[in-house]
């Protein structure tokens, strides 16, 4: 419609037309503002004025808000201001339902805060019209000239109908925010609880948390607006973290892990801490980014709002769901609450993962004892039990009894073949831990560059050639027993890590920076003197001590000399029995030079040498090749002994030859030229058994 000059002599016409225009432009105006723009056109024509605006009461609140204001371009009042309802004239012609007409506002004692406002903005004269709909109180509508007027009741009568009219489309747009806020809040609602739903049947569906946290991260792109998603997955108690990052714009995905530090701030913690979310504006991350590498990374990828929200589930924190935006927009308390309710679907699927992941590396860890105990029994039980009485053995086995029942760590020592593995079964079946794992390791039978990943195991990746993760002896061995055979032959760079381990019970995997914690007994044997090696720095000290909390030395078979006889007879019966062979004699002179034989390869040689004469003989009696078993003292074989090695060797001959009889004259005193009485202090001090 064209607006022109209108030509007329009666004002009531006027007004008639100016109703209708009022009418006609609430029919094609949607928004209040936009009529409000209009009425500013086509009123003062009819009723001189410079500003018209709009109050309405919040009921919630009970203040009067200015809604819409429409005024000259130097105006510094602007919308949104709020009054007491008793400080507003708009809230007076509310409460009376009066009009309410301030002909000089310099002389307005009443509401001066408002009066002061115009006044500085040069308004002289101001009237404010109740606005009311059929239905309910909905403000005032208020109109000003910046010159002093006089209003006349023709005027006033006429803006009073304005606000009739104005009342009506007032409510009705009111109507239609509302209508249309509820829509949208349903909207929002369906799109939150659909949210909910995908992200259920995605922890249902995926065990694995990359899949979980990838499937939630599209759905909750769908419905809240952001740049960027994380998952940190965190351990209070060994302060292990792991976070998995999704930046949309920049299409990158990927995931860290370390080991955090205590003094560490950064969002992330200062929310595991409280345990309540926390939304970060750009200013709070700046204020964090001095002591906080997180913060710095989030300004450096141009986050300016943050929100991070707990992972709780039945009141043990597991991390936090993080999500960012590039623009200033703050997360709304809906949002955050939205984000609180994904965090709890998604702590039950880190619960599950969790819960997943340590079935899997049990039922790993178990198929791994499985197949091993299965390859001990196959190939590494010598014995089924200790065979022997003698004084040297009954003396170690005592140690035995007594150190058992500990947890202590203890260090096996003796010659090679003397039966160290035995001794550290039999402590094993000795103590608190034999119904779980005895895992064993010859350290010297496995290269350098191999022991570390055999005892502490690698991560897929850690080197070349490892092509899938494998669990370390000490992780197999939890719980349990582990022995360390020949741990005089671990190098010097291993021994600090192995150290750590004995003290600290805990380490880490090749490739891995996850800390793991075992309990385990450790039990050592060597044949080497690592006293000297100490001596030497070919052995740590520290570490030696460390092992030789508890020492237990076995006695060379030519210190055990009556077991022999045992020994051959256990062996004979047993290696028969695996052979199909039927032996059931073993002549005098036979056993006699097997008892007198040095033995140097000590019980391993012994079983060896009677495998070996089990398969020769063809009949009952056992055959054995004397001829190997020529050398028969230290002396022969050319070996270097020490004094009190040649000393026994010497008594327990003489003992022999008399058969036991230490006085008289054809005893052993006699044969060695010495007093009995000092014949029988030697025989104690050596630990020697009397011969029959």
């Amino acid at each position: 419609m064209a607006y022109g000059l209108m030509f007329t002599v009666d004002p009531l016409t006027d007004q008639s037309r100016a109703l209708l225009e009022v009418a006609e432009a609430i029919a094609i105006h949607r928004d209040l503002n936009g009529l409000f723009q209009d009425l500013a056109q086509r009123l003062p024509r009819i009723v001189p004025f410079d500003f018209i605006n709009l109050v309405l009461h919040d009921p919630v609140r009970d203040v009067m808000r200015l809604q819409i204001l429409i005024a000259p371009e130097a105006c510094t009042i602007s919308s949104g201001i709020e009054l007491p309802v008793d400080e507003s004239p708009g809230g007076m012609v509310w409460k009376t339902q009066n009009l309410l007409i301030v002909e000089d506002v310099a002389q307005e004692s009443r509401f001066r805060k408002l009066m002061m406002l115009l006044l500085e903005n040069g308004v002289h004269t101001y009237c404010v019209i109740p606005l009311t709909s059929p239905l309910r109180r909905l403000g005032a509508m208020g109109f000003g000239s910046l010159e002093k007027r006089v209003y006349q009741e023709t005027e006033l009568n006429f803006m009073q109908l304005v606000a009739k009219q104005m009342a009506v489309a007032v409510d009705n747009t009111l109507n239609y925010e509302t209508a249309l806020a509820s829509q949208q809040q349903l909207a929002r609602e369906r799109d939150h609880q659909r949210l909910l739903l995908e992200v259920n049947n995605a922890v249902v569906s995926h065990l694995d948390l990359t899949n979980v946290f990838t499937a939630v991260s599209a759905c909750l792109r769908r419905v809240l607006d952001h740049d960027g998603s994380s998952l940190l997955l965190y351990d209070t108690e060994t302060r292990q973290w792991r976070i998995q990052v999704l930046d949309f714009t920049r299409n990158e995905s990927f995931a860290e892990e370390g080991r955090a530090d205590p003094e560490t701030q950064s969002p992330c913690t200062h929310v595991i801490a409280t345990g309540k979310p926390g939304v970060f504006r750009e200013q709070d991350l700046k204020k964090m980014a001095a002591g906080s590498e997180v913060a710095q990374r989030l300004l450096a990828k141009g986050v300016k709002s943050f929100c991070s929200v707990p992972l709780l589930s039945h009141n043990r924190m597991l991390g936090a769901l993080n999500v960012g935006r590039r623009s200033d927009t703050e997360f709304l308390p809906e949002e955050v609450e939205l984000l609180s309710q994904v965090a709890q679907q998604i702590a039950i699927a880190v619960e599950n993962a969790l819960a997943h992941r340590q079935i899997v590396e049990l039922k790993d860890k178990l198929a791994k004892e499985k197949l091993y105990l299965e390859d001990e029994i196959r190939n590494d039980h010598n014995f089924e039990e200790i065979v022997g009485d003698s004084t040297a053995l009954r003396r170690a086995l005592k140690q035995v009894e007594i150190v058992a029942p500990t947890d202590s760590t203890v260090l096996i020592q003796g010659e090679t073949g003397t039966g160290k593995e035995l001794v550290a079964r039999a402590i094993h079946n000795l103590s608190q831990r034999r119904e779980r794992t005895f895992v064993k390791i010859n350290c010297a039978a496995i290269p350098t560059g191999l022991l570390e990943s055999e005892l502490f195991g690698h991560e897929r990746g850690a080197f070349t050639g490892a092509i899938a993760t494998k669990i370390g002896r000490f992780e197999l061995a939890n719980q349990g027993t582990l022995f360390l055979d020949e741990v005089g032959e671990i190098p010097l760079e291993l021994q600090v890590k192995l150290l750590r381990v004995l003290q600290e019970q805990e380490f880490e995997r090749l490739g891995s920076t996850r800390t793991l914690r075992v309990n385990v007994r450790v039990i050592a044997a060597t044949n080497r003197d690592l006293a000297r090696m100490v001596e030497e720095q070919k052995f740590r000290s520290d570490l030696y001590y460390r092992l030789k909390v508890f020492p237990v030395t076995v006695p060379p078979l030519r210190d055990r000399s009556e077991d022999i006889p045992h020994l051959v007879h256990y062996f004979v019966r047993k290696i028969a029995r695996r052979m199909n062979k039927r032996i059931e004699n073993i002549a005098t002179d036979t056993m006699a030079s097997l008892a007198r034989y040095h033995w140097p390869g000590n019980v391993r040689e012994l079983e060896n040498f009677i495998e070996r004469s089990v398969i020769l003989s063809q009949g009952p009696t056992l055959q054995v090749s004397l001829g190997e078993l020529a050398p028969s003292t230290p002396a022969s074989t050319n070996m270097i002994t020490t004094l009190e090695v040649a000393e026994r060797d010497h008594i327990v001959r003489a003992l022999r030859e008399a058969k036991g009889v230490v006085g008289g004259p054809s005893g052993a005193a006699a044969r060695l030229g010495m007093k009995r009485t000092t014949l029988q202090h030697r025989i104690r001090k050596l630990g020697i058994s009397r011969l029959s």
